[in-house]
């Protein structure tokens, strides 16, 4: 296989949502917030970009392999593209990650995915701000987290670039800094509460019903 063939397709004028993580291990709730997005920003796809390794956390995820498998036995959507593409670029850091990725799909609409859990932090993410203003931001509720997101230093920040939830399928149209906040049902689950539970899958098919979405937190 050559290099270019870890790269994921994408046509000009594709919506694409970049959902960036782990996925140590993928869970129900990965699934939940792709279709959210699909749905609610109008996108074609959503990438699963599978991380190396969280560059914030000391302990490194199970191995690439374990989890790729399990994130594609877990999304049988043809919408959801299970990736390792970061792995290819040599980036760690999201901004890295976008700074060798965008170049490559000029002519693609991505949407940078995460949880609002992820917002209320977002400030902590290295570059952060030009994470920001290089791409729009979907961000999807988590429970418990909507007034910390709301709140956080990023949505104060940048408040006059909210795009309402009703006008959601904007998004992947409108020029960056622009980002939007979903809220509705909510999938109460957590990766770190699965490895605490000892239920990481063993088969491709033993995928468990329960994680955060973030590369940096």
């Amino acid at each position: 296989m050559t290099k270019q063939a870890h790269f994921p397709l994408a046509t000009a004028g594709q919506r694409i949502g970049l959902l960036g993580g782990s996925f140590d291990p993928p869970h129900q709730g990965h699934l939940h917030i792709s279709r959210w997005a699909l749905k609610s920003f109008g996108l074609d796809r959503v990438w699963w970009m599978v991380s190396p390794g969280n560059p914030l956390k000391a302990r490194g995820p199970a191995s690439m392999g374990r989890r790729l498998e399990a994130c594609r036995a877990l999304a049988d959507d043809p919408r959801m593209v299970v990736t390792d593409i970061e792995s290819h670029l040599g980036t760690r850091y999201t901004a890295a990650t976008l700074q060798a990725l965008l170049p490559r799909y000029r002519g693609a609409r991505f949407v940078w995915l995460m949880g609002a859990d992820n917002l209320a932090e977002f400030h902590r993410w290295k570059d952060w701000d030009w994470i920001m203003e290089a791409l729009p931001i979907g961000v999807l509720g988590r429970p418990g987290e909507q007034l910390a997101a709301g709140c956080s230093p990023a949505a104060r920040r940048y408040r006059n670039y909210r795009l309402q939830a009703r006008r959601a399928e904007a998004l992947p149209f409108r020029e960056a800094p622009c980002w939007s906040l979903l809220t509705g049902p909510m999938v109460r689950l957590s990766s770190t509460q699965i490895r605490a539970q000892g239920d990481w899958p063993t088969s491709a098919g033993g995928v468990p019903s329960s994680g955060k979405t973030s590369p940096e937190t």
